[in-house]
């Protein structure tokens, strides 16, 4: 039995149902502020941190877990 929001396509033999759906809610955004993730330079172990010149969140090989503290770890 064919639901409402559905399409059955019969050939011979094959029989194939397409259901249609709708895109549900989206969650929220990454900043209640609007601003946004700039991850295009990320490497391993990169931390996220706040450009405040540029205006948005960044995670690059400028700042990692090796660059906080000299030889720290995590």
């Amino acid at each position: 039995m064919s639901s409402p929001n559905s399409v059955t396509v019969s050939q011979v033999s094959d029989v194939t149902t397409v259901e249609i759906t709708t895109q549900g809610p989206q969650g929220p955004t990454f900043s209640s502020s609007g601003v946004t993730l700039d991850d295009s330079a990320k490497v391993n172990d990169s931390v996220v941190y706040f450009d405040s010149s540029s205006g948005t969140f960044k995670a690059d090989a400028t700042t990692t877990k090796l660059t906080l503290v000299d030889g720290g770890n995590f």
